[in-house]
C-alpha cells in the first residue's frame, strides 16, 4: 500500500468496478492529484470485461484473461479497495451505505454498477432463471450452470430469453462450448437443444439488416429455434410459458433481457428514468446532485441516449476521470458527447465474428481475430501495469560491513517511518469512538465510555491473568478490515494459552490529516476491531491514539484462566501429533501484493483466513487434551515450533507436504517475493537437520514466512488427532491438518531439534 506524502483533503468514492471505473483508476494512477484519495467499493475482486465474456463461455479464454484484478489495479492507483456492496446513499451526510461495513464518507461519488435483471416482472423468473447481468457475478452462475449441464443425463433443452446482441452471442457461445464438452465425453451433442425467445419481431433490433441476416442464418444452421414476438410470461421448474399460450419443457433458462437499475437507487432521491437508470447530464453528473456522477449501463445520458453497450462505458472512463479531478480541485466539469455511430464486433462462438457499424457490416474468421486483438490490447492496459517511480528514500548503506547489515539498516528506516506523533485531538476521538458499542462485562468496573484516566477490572476468585500486547503497521488500505485483523491477531496469544479474553486497550497511529478524514479512519478501523473484540467476549476499555505517517494499530489484551488449564509452549510430549488450524503464507502474499504480483483472489483468501478467530479452535484443542499450543505469527511456523521444542525437551518432525498453504503463496515464494522479516526468520534454519537437503523444496521458504493473525500450532495425543481434525473442520477450520509429530530428544543424535520430510 502506498503512503501519501500529503494529507487527504478530498475523498472520491467509486461504487462498482465497471468499465468506466477501471479507466478512472488507471488515469488517476498515471496522473494522481495531491490530496485527493480514491476509494473503490465493489463486491467482487475480479471484474469481467464484457467484450470477452462470450469467448470465455465458449472456452477460448481463461478466467484471468477476461477479468480485471481490481485489488491489484486499486493498489497500483494508490486507491483504497473495499470489498463490499453498496446498498444505499445518505446524501445529506454524504455517506455510502454498505452491506457489511460502516458507512463510507465521500466528497465526490461516482456510480458504475451496471444493470440488474428485472426478473420480478415475470412470474417464476426470479426462482427458476439464471440472470446474465450483473456481469460481475456472472462467473459463479455460469460455472454452476455448466456443472449442471455437464452432469445432466439424456437430452437437454436450454432456453435463452432475450434476442438482442447479448442474448444471441451468449446462445451461440454456450452451444459451441457445450457441444464440444459432450463430444469430448463421448456423448451425442445432438441431444442438446437451444431455444431463443424475445418479445420483439426481429433479432438484434439495434443493428442493420445485413447483420441480422448473418445471425439469422447462423442460428438456423446451428439448430437454434428462434421464437420472436413471443414474450415470456411465466417460468416454472422445468417449464417456460409465453404470452402466446405456448408451453415449452426446458432444463435451464438464461435471462438476458429486461435489465434495470438496482432497487436501492429508488431510495436515493436521484432522478431515474423508467428503467431505474440514473439520469445524467453531458458532464456525467446526475441531474439531481452535482457531487454524484454515473457512467456505464447504470447511466442514462439524457441528451445522448445510447444502447447499453460496453463500448460506451469504456469511452466514458477518461472524461469521467477528468471531471472528477476538475471538480475535486475547484474547476468546472466539461461536457462529453459520445459518438453517434460505434463499432460492434459480435462473435458466433466458433471464432467467427460479425462487424456492425451503422449500415456497414462484414464478417469472417478474420473479424474474430481482429476482435481478439482489440480485446487483448484493452485488457493489457490493466494487467501490464508500468512500474511507478519509487519516491521513498532509503539509507545509504555504503558503510555496511555485510549484506545483512545493509538489510537491517533499510528495515530500520522502514519500521521507523510510522513513528507515533502528536496525540489526536479529543474532539475527533470522542466523535469517532462515541459511536462504538463495546461489549459490556460484569467484571469491567470502569470502561471505555467512562471519563476516567484508566480502566478498572475485577479478577474473579481462582482466576489468573493472561496479559499480552501486539502492534503493527497497516498492510492494506482498508482500515475496517485492518482493524479486524489487528484485533484478531492481538487476541491470538490469549486463546493459544487457553484463556478467556476479558479486556483490550488500543494503541493506534493514524496518518496526519484534516479532522474529518482522521475521524473517519479512526471510526472505520475501530469499528472493525470492536466487532472482533465483541465476538470474542472481550471489552474494549480504553486506548491511546497518536498521529504519524502511517496507519498502525495494536492492543494490550487481558485474559482470564484457571492456572491448571494453561496451554504453554513447554507442554509438548513425545508421540503427540502436531496440528495446524490455518494455512500459512500471509507474509509472502502481502509482499507480493505491494509489488502488484499477487492476484486479488489470493489476497481475498488470505484476509478471510486472517479475520477468522482462533477462539473456537483453542477450545477444541483443549477438549482433545492439548497441553502445548501457540499462535503462528511473526516468527513463522518453524520459529514457533522451535520455541515449543526447547522448553519441552523434545524434537519434532514436520511433513512439508501436509502443511496447509494459502492460495498463491507457493507461486509468490517461488518468484522470490518474500517478507522483509524473512531474513531474520531464516536464521533459524540452523535448527533443521540436514537443512541443505531441503533448500530447493518449493515449500521450504514458507516455513520461515512470518504470519499475521495465523492459526494455532498445537500438539494432541496421536490416538485422538484424527478425531480432533475432523471436529475442527466441522467447526469452520477447513484447512486444519496434522503436519508432523513430536519425537523424543535424541541425546546421541543431531543437535538440531527439527527434522523435515515430504
Amino acid at each position: 500500500m502506498r503512503t501519501p506524502e500529503q494529507p487527504v483533503l478530498r475523498d472520491i468514492v467509486l461504487i462498482g468496478g465497471g468499465h468506466s471505473h477501471v479507466g478512472v483508476l488507471k488515469r488517476f494512477a498515471m496522473n494522481p492529484v495531491p490530496g485527493v484519495r480514491l476509494t473503490l467499493i465493489c463486491r467482487d475482486t475480479h471484474t469481467p470485461y464484457s467484450g470477452m465474456l462470450p469467448g470465455y463461455v465458449a472456452g477460448h479464454y481463461s478466467y484471468d484473461e477476461v477479468h480485471i484484478d481490481l485489488s491489484r489495479l486499486a493498489e497500483y492507483a494508490g486507491a483504497r479497495f473495499y470489498r463490499d456492496e453498496a446498498v444505499g446513499l445518505d446524501r445529506d451526510r454524504k455517506r455510502v451505505i454498505c452491506k457489511t461495513r460502516p458507512d463510507v464518507p465521500y466528497d465526490l461519488l461516482s456510480i458504475n454498477i451496471g444493470s440488474s435483471p428485472r426478473v420480478e416482472e415475470v412470474s417464476g423468473a426470479a426462482d427458476h432463471a439464471v440472470p446474465v447481468k450483473p456481469i460481475n457475478g456472472f462467473n459463479s452462475r455460469w460455472l454452476a450452470l455448466l456443472s449442471r449441464l455437464e452432469n445432466h443425463q439424456g437430452p437437454m433443452t436450454v432456453a435463452v430469453v432475450g434476442a438482442g446482441a447479448g442474448g444471441v452471442e451468449l446462445t451461440l457461445a454456450m452451444q459451441f462450448r457445450l457441444r464440444k464438452e459432450l463430444q469430448q465425453r463421448g456423448l451425442d451433442p445432438d441431444q442438446l437443444h437451444f431455444h431463443l425467445f424475445d418479445a420483439a419481431t426481429e433479432i438484434l433490433p439495434t443493428h442493420n439488416a445485413k447483420v441480422r441476416a448473418v445471425f439469422t442464418e447462423k442460428l438456423s444452421s446451428r439448430g437454434v429455434k428462434v421464437h420472436l414476438a413471443s414474450p415470456v410470461s411465466r417460468v416454472e421448474a422445468g417449464r417456460l410459458e409465453t404470452e402466446n399460450g405456448e408451453t415449452f419443457d426446458v432444463d435451464e433458462v438464461l435471462w438476458v433481457t429486461r435489465a434495470g437499475g438496482p432497487a436501492w437507487l429508488k431510495d436515493t432521491g436521484l432522478a431515474l428514468d423508467d428503467g431505474g437508470f440514473i439520469r445524467v447530464r453531458d458532464t456525467l453528473q446526475t441531474e439531481t446532485d452535482d457531487a454524484i456522477f454515473a457512467a456505464g449501463d447504470i447511466a442514462n445520458v439524457v441528451n445522448h441516449p445510447r444502447e447499453k453497450a460496453g463500448v460506451f462505458a469504456v469511452r466514458q472512463g477518461p472524461p469521467l476521470a477528468d471531471n472528477l479531478k476538475r471538480l475535486a480541485t475547484g474547476k468546472s466539469p466539461k461536457d462529453f458527447h459520445p459518438q453517434k455511430k460505434w463499432l460492434a464486433l459480435i462473435s458466433t462462438g466458433d471464432q467467427y465474428a460479425v462487424a456492425s457499424r451503422g449500415d456497414l457490416s462484414f464478417a469472417g474468421s478474420w473479424v474474430w481475430r481482429w476482435k481478439d486483438w482489440i480485446d487483448r490490447r484493452f485488457m493489457d492496459k490493466f494487467s501490464d501495469l508500468p512500474p511507478m517511480e519509487d519516491t521513498g528514500k532509503l539509507p545509504d548503506t555504503a558503510a555496511a560491513q555485510s549484506a545483512e547489515e545493509a538489510s537491517q539498516a533499510i528495515s530500520a528506516v522502514a519500521m521507523r517511518c510510522g513513528g507515533c506523533g502528536a496525540k489526536v485531538g479529543s474532539t475527533v476521538l470522542s466523535r469517532a469512538l462515541g459511536e462504538l458499542k463495546p461489549i459490556e462485562r460484569d467484571d469491567i468496573i470502569i470502561g471505555l465510555h467512562a471519563p476516567d484516566d484508566a480502566a478498572v477490572l475485577r479478577v474473579p476468585p481462582g482466576k489468573a491473568i493472561v496479559h499480552t500486547v501486539d502492534f503493527f503497521r497497516a498492510f492494506i488500505d482498508d482500515p475496517y478490515i485492518f482493524g479486524q485483523v489487528a484485533a484478531n491477531h492481538s487476541l491470538g496469544d490469549v486463546f493459544a494459552m487457553g484463556a478467556e479474553a476479558q479486556s483490550a486497550t488500543a494503541v493506534a497511529t493514524v496518518p496526519y490529516g484534516i479532522e474529518s478524514k482522521v475521524e473517519d479512519v479512526v471510526f472505520q478501523m475501530m469499528s472493525g476491531a470492536v466487532e472482533v473484540l465483541n465476538d470474542a467476549g472481550c471489552a474494549l476499555v480504553g486506548g491511546h491514539t497518536g498521529e504519524g505517517r502511517e496507519l498502525a494499530l495494536g492492543f494490550a489484551v487481558n485474559g482470564l484462566i484457571n492456572p491448571e488449564d494453561v496451554m504453554s509452549k513447554g507442554g509438548l510430549k513425545a508421540g503427540d501429533a502436531l496440528i495446524l488450524t490455518k494455512p500459512i503464507g500471509t507474509g509472502t502474499l502481502f509482499a507480493a501484493h505491494a509489488r502488484l504480483a499477487a492476484k486479488g483472489r489470493w489476497i481475498d483468501s488470505a484476509l478471510a483466513s486472517m479475520i477468522q478467530s482462533n477462539k473456537n479452535a483453542a477450545q477444541c484443542l483443549r477438549k482433545y487434551g492439548s497441553k502445548a499450543c501457540t499462535d503462528v505469527t511473526g516468527f513463522g511456523l518453524l520459529g514457533h515450533l522451535v520455541e515449543m521444542t526447547r522448553p519441552s525437551g523434545v524434537d519434532a518432525e514436520l511433513d512439508l507436504s501436509a502443511i496447509p498453504i494459502l492460495p498463491g503463496a507457493e507461486e509468490t515464494a517461488a518468484a522470490g517475493i518474500l517478507s522483509s522479516l524473512q531474513p531474520a526468520n531464516i536464521r533459524l534454519r540452523r535448527g533443521i537437520q540436514d537443512q541443505e537437503k531441503w533448500v530447493k523444496h518449493p515449500r521450504y521458504p514458507l516455513i520461515f514466512d512470518p504470519q499475521t493473525a495465523g492459526g494455532l500450532l498445537a500438539s494432541v495425543p496421536a490416538d485422538v488427532a484424527d478425531d480432533c481434525v475432523r471436529e475442527l473442520k466441522a467447526m469452520g477450520y477447513p484447512h486444519t491438518a496434522i503436519i508432523g509429530r513430536v519425537k523424543p530428544q535424541d541425546e546421541s543424535g543431531p543437535i538440531e531439534p527439527i527434522s523435515l520430510r515430504d
